[in-house]
Formats: structure tokens, C-alpha cells, sequence
């Protein structure tokens, strides 16, 4: 894959000012028509990510949709991914590590997560994120500016160089109340583990429960100085 489209700041700048606070669909739309068979969804089936899968379903949008399977998901993300599954009609695909985590163990010793949690991150998200997104042009995520400092100045259509495509992130400017209000709505599959202290859900090693007046990402890697995976941040752009 080339940087054709990373080599035009200025498409980049008129779609993000021409779709800022436009609806989600519109965005979602824009992207398809622009990208075709070249864009794709990763999804970690947060409450945001339903959303979007609901919204590409409802638009009849053909868009490639993946996750990272990490190999500790919690079983309710398990279970939730059949259920969007069948409810959409839709594949989700299943991208994985390099290693299981028997074989990472071997290597890095038992639990990385525990000890180097970065590193995990690095071999069970970012490395397997990043060859899956090298046959396309543009990915969709669910992130939104409210969720954390790192995502506060994120655009509706952005160069994402980290990985050197387009980033279509439909849902920027919406609030929590947005989304609930949708899947309510819309009456949208969700995980049952929200309605359970997470509001964010990662790897079941590196999430637990939010006590009221937290943080929503508190639950995230709790206790480290760290609340992004890596898939959202910048640090290999030198910015």
C-alpha cells in the first residue's frame, strides 16, 4: 500500500471541516463512497463500536469489519460478537497475535500483562492491527474526543501516519448519553459486563470494575500510568 492519500493534507482538511458535526452516517457514508473495498472497521465491541456496526448495517454500507482477538477477551465479549454477528448478518473477522499466549509466555515469561503491560499491548494489539490495516486505505474507529486527553483534539477524517492510512471516526464528537441513547433506540446488542461496573472493556487481565464517581477508564491497566493500548497514540509520529 502506498501513501497516496496521506500525501494530500488538503482532501484531508476540507472532508474534516466539511463533516465536522455532521451526523455519524454522513460521515460513515463519505468514507465509503471515498474509499470503497480499501476502508475497514475495527471493532473491540465497546458500547461505541455496536453503534457503529448498527449504523453500517442500517445504511446497507459493504465494509469490511474486524476485531483483535487477543486470546483473553472476557466470554460476554465473546458471546456479544456471535450476537452481532447474527443479528447484522455480517462477518466479523477474527485477527490474532503472532503467539498464543502459552507460546508469548514461553518467550516473555507468564503474564506480561502484569509486568510490562505496553509490551503486551505491542505484540497483542498494535502488531496485529497494524498488518491487518496494511491491505486498506482507511479505517473506521469508535473513539470520541470525551473519552480521554490523548483523544481530545481527534478530527472526523484524519491522516493516522502511525499506520499510514486514513482514520474515519465517526462518532468523534458524541457524548456518552449519545450513544446509549442509540442503543436503547435501536435496541442495539451490547455487553452485559457495562451494565456491571465496565465502561470500558478491554482484555480481562487488564480491566476490572469502576466504582461510582471514577473515572470510566479507571478499570483500564488500574494502577499503571497508562490508559491507552497504543492503537490511538501518536508516539511513533514523533508528534
Amino acid at each position: 500500500m502506498t501513501d497516496a492519500v496521506l500525501a494530500r493534507p488538503d482532501e484531508l482538511d476540507e472532508a474534516a471541516a466539511l463533516l465536522e458535526g455532521k451526523p455519524a452516517p454522513e460521515v460513515l457514508a463519505w468514507a465509503s463512497e471515498r474509499f470503497g473495498a480499501r476502508l475497514t472497521f475495527a471493532t473491540g465491541f465497546g458500547a461505541e463500536g455496536c453503534v457503529i456496526i448498527d449504523l453500517i448495517a442500517r445504511a446497507g454500507l459493504r465494509v469490511d469489519v474486524f476485531t483483535l482477538d487477543t486470546g483473553v477477551l472476557f466470554p460476554e465479549t465473546l458471546e456479544l460478537w456471535r450476537a452481532l454477528e447474527a443479528r447484522y448478518g455480517i462477518e466479523i473477522r477474527a485477527v490474532r497475535p503472532a503467539q498464543t499466549i502459552d507460546a508469548q509466555a514461553l518467550v516473555h515469561g507468564p503474564r506480561l500483562w502484569e509486568r510490562d503491560a505496553d509490551r503486551c499491548c505491542e505484540l497483542r494489539k498494535v502488531q496485529p492491527l497494524r498488518a491487518a490495516l496494511a491491505p486498506f486505505e482507511a479505517w473506521i474507529t469508535a473513539i470520541r474526543r470525551d473519552q480521554t486527553a490523548e483523544r481530545a483534539g481527534a478530527r472526523a477524517i484524519e491522516a493516522d501516519r502511525k499506520f499510514g492510512l486514513v482514520k474515519v471516526n465517526p462518532l468523534v464528537g458524541w457524548a456518552h448519553h449519545d450513544v446509549w441513547g442509540h442503543i436503547y433506540a435501536h435496541d442495539v446488542p451490547y455487553n452485559p459486563l457495562h451494565e456491571r461496573g465496565y465502561p470500558s472493556i478491554g482484555c480481562r487481565p487488564c480491566t476490572s470494575a469502576v466504582a461510582p464517581g471514577e473515572d470510566p477508564r479507571a478499570g483500564r491497566w488500574r494502577g499503571a500510568a497508562k490508559n491507552e493500548c497504543g492503537l490511538h497514540t501518536t508516539k511513533e509520529q514523533g508528534t
